[in-house]
């Protein structure tokens, strides 16, 4: 592993200093230096004096402390270390061929899960790797649980040398490290006392085991396995069977602990926890608690009567539909304001794939084209690539700007950012 410098910000302070893309960092303040991770707990010294190598030579550079903040450079990713579990329902597995090779890429790594939040198994941590997390306090983690029962879990992972679960997490909260679990409920696997008792062994952890998400398992027409989806029965049951848990947890530990994917409030058609119930919402990212979060936030808003005329479209998966047509109808109010809104089935994945997240931009054309005058379409920025204007499907904002022949422009799916645009953007067609 190297930490190389991928890029350099002109006149920035490591381009005064005379470091160059493509230089090695070696070292910071005597420390080895591997990647970012590295370079993040050696940096918090309040100075940084750097070994570098440049082809064949070392050469020592000197960041001050009042340089930290913004030193002016990047450093190129790290290789991901791969899953070498065969997951039951496993989600790269169910991909259809001929997408962007990123998304065959099975992370099972420990650095992206602090860094970025993906979750892990804890099936290939090296001795190397657990001293590390000790020593640099790499927490929180994110860990796929499924089922405390090992012999059960290593049936789902796919994976017969999978550890003892139990002991990897003694390990690693005994060294106070936080994680936060999921656990991703197959119908006749491991719901009813099964999830029960997983949830019952995690609880010994606590604070450690900081949060526990029950979420449901993904499938998409490209499965092969004979699991089935979440139905509206099993929620039901799923839901009322960690009733009595939650209020329990919450009388012992002053918080619920045990959080429940909006997608089982939906499909069981049942009221969402109160906004207060999620606490700080460690597991948000994972669709639990971002239907209580944007009708939380929409009740805030404060909505103006009237607008320079515009006319804008908007779009969601088939499980939000609801949520935000109840939310549209209050925005009809605003003078000069015309909206239309459309609900996209996921004809790619397949039905079962209802949130919205996982939309192709070829189901969102399909969906919009010749239905709307609209000025502009606004796309949440949860169905494109992190950090660029590509849907999964490889089609891009531009794409659909060309085909709908209206301004397309992302935004984040939120009541604030989309009151923004209904004020401030999307400019009125000519």
């Amino acid at each position: 592993m190297t930490a190389t410098i991928s890029s350099i910000d002109l006149n920035g302070s490591a381009d005064k200093l005379g470091l160059q893309k493509g230089d090695i960092i070696k070292s910071i303040n005597g420390n080895p230096v591997n990647d970012v991770i590295d370079y993040m707990f050696y940096s918090r010294d309040g100075s940084m004096d750097l070994k570098i190598l440049r082809g064949s030579k070392f050469l020592s550079f000197k960041i001050k402390k009042n340089q930290l903040s913004d030193p002016g450079f990047e450093i190129r990713p790290f290789r991901i270390k791969s899953c070498r579990n065969k997951c039951i329902f496993c989600f790269v597995h169910q991909l259809p061929k001929g997408m962007r090779n990123s998304l065959y890429v099975k992370d099972d790594d420990y650095r992206m899960s602090f860094l970025y939040g993906n979750y892990i198994t804890l099936t290939n941590l090296s001795r190397k790797d657990k001293e590390r997390i000790f020593t640099q306090r790499l927490s929180p983690l994110y860990v796929s649980v499924h089922s405390t029962d090992d012999g059960l879990r290593r049936k789902m992972l796919g994976n017969p040398r999978a550890p003892d679960i139990l002991k990897e997490i003694s390990e690693l909260t005994g060294r106070k490290i936080r994680l936060h679990v999921q656990i991703v409920v197959v119908p006749g696997m491991n719901d009813g006392k099964e999830l029960e008792k997983t949830i019952k062994d995690l609880e010994k952890f606590y604070p450690y085991v900081s949060s526990i998400a029950v979420v449901p398992v993904g499938l998409t027409k490209q499965r092969r396995s004979k699991i089935r989806p979440i139905e509206k029965k099993d929620a039901q049951q799923i839901i009322d069977s960690l009733k009595k848990i939650r209020g329990r947890l919450k009388r012992r530990h002053g918080e619920h602990l045990v959080h429940i994917a909006d997608e089982f409030y939906i499909k069981g058609e049942l009221p969402f926890p109160p906004y207060k119930d999620y606490g700080d919402f460690p597991q948000l990212e994972n669709g639990v608690g971002l239907v209580p979060s944007f009708l939380h936030a929409s009740k805030k808003l404060r909505l103006p009567k009237k607008v320079e005329p515009k006319k804008i479209a908007l779009f969601t998966g088939v499980s939000f539909m609801p949520i935000l047509k109840d939310f549209v109808s209050r925005l009809k109010s605003i003078e000069g304001l015309s909206l239309d809104i459309f609900k996209v089935e996921n004809s790619f994945f397949g039905p079962s794939v209802s949130v919205t997240g996982l939309l192709t931009g070829k189901d969102v054309l399909k969906s919009v084209l010749g239905k709307t005058k609209a000025d502009c379409l606004l796309v949440p920025d949860v169905v494109l690539k992190s950090g660029e204007d590509v849907f999964l499907d490889n089609v891009t904002l531009k794409d659909l700007e060309e085909n709908l022949g209206m301004q397309v422009k992302a935004i984040e799916p939120t009541p604030d950012a989309l009151l923004k645009e209904i004020k401030d953007g999307c400019e009125r067609k000519d």
